[in-house]
């Protein structure tokens, strides 16, 4: 039950800092909310990951229904893989390695 919450509130503060301040902030947010619950290394990866890489699509698909998908039909030509996967994937990836980072912090202190 530990693992919904931190992805629940991995979304909530990378949503909220990511509204504010730059991309890379939610990794920051991210971090924190490791460092505070305390799950083991792969546990903590897997709910950044999830966290952050649902909001990014969630974000992404936003983003393309309001825009009535002018860029992501462009960009789908030159690259070989789906927009929305590929930002899932790096998203996540950010995400779980800096929620990897919060809870090795936390389990040397």
């Amino acid at each position: 039950m530990k693992f919904v919450y931190q992805i629940i509130a991995t979304i909530i503060v990378s949503c909220t800092l990511q509204y504010f301040l730059p991309w890379w902030t939610m990794a920051v947010g991210t971090f924190t909310v490791a460092y505070l619950f305390g799950n083991k290394g792969f546990v903590s990866f897997s709910a950044g990951f999830l966290g952050v890489g649902l909001l990014w699509l969630g974000m992404a698909m936003f983003i393309d229904v309001s825009t009535q998908s002018i860029l992501t039909v462009k960009i789908n030509k030159l690259l070989p893989l789906n927009v929305f996967v590929l930002t899932t994937l790096i998203g996540g990836l950010v995400g779980g390695l800096a929620s990897l980072m919060g809870s090795l912090v936390n389990s040397k202190r």
